[in-house]
């Protein structure tokens, strides 16, 4: 087969949907696939696999100070880049594309729905996003904003339906989609629920094996209790809550250290409030780490800390950390509903500051498992499920079905 992937960033950028669809497409050239990656051109000062032919990089703009993220415009000239650098492709040896698998919720989507339109090929649209969240969380007037982005999406998708809500959105692009998956049960659960669409496979996003095999080989052998290391990672913006967090620490009043791996628009924030609450020395600010290191990290921490509340669809961070024997810290009962246990989960609260004084609980209850040895161990099934081969086999399964359809 072969697959046009669809991102609304570019894979090598920093997030989970990224490292999932990343993963996602290297699994499938192993099994003997051809992926392109449609997604919008990089800014940033580093630009990994930059010679990568599978990668086509949409004109764009970049969108954030730190210059991570762009924004590609889904006009007809972008149209027509991509259609003619897939007949390049094409002309150098590639399958004519098969189906379209779309991995992105504004831009991209739109880019892949019209691509797909264009050859006459079905569409299989994984949803990472919960719109609805992500958008109150981070703009001003998020409703004005909503009905915005429905009327664009309208006009750039013509026949994709009005509305005004974030399920609205969603489902306007799964009305031309051939099969819906979600990255799990609970978001599943709500795409349904909200009528995007009839019964959504649930693929989970996965780790990659190998790579799974060589951080265990070189991790010591078993965990030794003292005093604790965790360990907190992904973008540094406001619904991922890394400032309630810090509150949190230091309110716990813990004897442990804290890594802090990512970046993002909160990380100067997130510095000077170590410094003000005097935590340079056990908090430690690691940056952006690739991804092999990022999972030694884990590894070699004694609890990861998952912060945000409502808005993962996912969560993909506790869920590597059980793949690599880490029990997690998690205050979303969404996602902690995942697990088969192996896990701390922080009690549901209405308010922030209730909110970040049950996460000082939690750690201050992690922080004395850790230290006596009575740690939970990660879920066996979530360890095994978790591996990017199954997954990849798992929406093999989806593509052979809606190609058979």
């Amino acid at each position: 087969m072969h697959v046009v992937f669809f991102g609304d960033q570019h894979l090598e950028t920093l997030g989970g949907a990224q490292v999932s669809a990343r993963l996602q497409r290297q699994h499938l050239e192993r099994a003997g696939h051809v992926v392109t990656v449609v997604a919008p051109r990089r800014w940033s000062r580093e630009r990994p696999h930059a010679d990568d032919a599978g990668y086509l990089d949409v004109p764009s703009v970049p969108v954030t100070l730190d210059r991570e993220y762009s924004f590609g415009w889904p006009g007809r000239s972008s149209d027509a880049f991509i259609d003619r650098a897939l007949a390049r492709r094409v002309a150098s040896g590639a399958p004519v594309p098969d189906l379209v698998h779309v991995q992105a919720d504004f831009w991209g989507a739109v880019l892949g729905y019209r691509l797909a339109r264009r050859l006459r090929v079905p569409v299989v649209h994984t949803m990472h996003n919960r719109v609805d969240v992500g958008i109150e969380a981070t703009v001003p007037f998020p409703h004005l904003v909503l009905r915005a982005l429905n009327l664009w999406r309208s006009r750039a998708l013509p026949g994709s339906g009005a509305g005004s809500t974030g399920w609205d959105y969603l489902r306007g692009f799964a009305r031309e989609a051939s099969a819906v998956t979600a990255p799990s049960h609970h978001f599943a659960r709500r795409l349904e629920e909200h009528g995007v669409f009839p019964t959504v496979d649930v693929v989970w996003n996965g780790i990659d094996d190998e790579v799974r095999e060589r951080v265990l080989a070189a991790a010591p052998a078993g965990r030794v209790p003292g005093r604790p290391r965790f360990i907190w990672l992904g973008r540094m913006s406001p619904e991922k809550r890394l400032l309630p967090m810090l509150e949190a620490f230091t309110a716990s009043g813990v004897d442990a250290d804290l890594e802090i791996v990512g970046g993002g628009g909160e990380r100067e924030k997130a510095r000077r409030l170590v410094a003000q609450r005097g935590l340079g020395d056990r908090v430690r600010f690691a940056g952006r780490l690739p991804y092999e290191e990022t999972l030694s990290r884990i590894a070699a921490a004694d609890a990861l800390v998952q912060t945000s509340i409502g808005f993962e669809t996912q969560g993909m961070t506790p869920f590597e950390a059980a793949t690599l024997g880490t029990p997690a810290i998690i205050s979303d009962p969404d996602v902690a509903g995942e697990f088969d246990g192996g896990i701390w989960p922080v009690a549901a609260a209405s308010g922030e500051p209730e909110r970040m004084a049950a996460l000082a609980a939690v750690l201050q209850q992690a922080a004395r498992e850790i230290s006596s040895g009575t740690a939970p161990v990660p879920s066996a099934r979530v360890s095994e499920e978790f591996l990017q081969s199954s997954r990849t086999a798992a929406m093999i399964t989806i593509y052979e079905r809606v190609l058979r359809s």
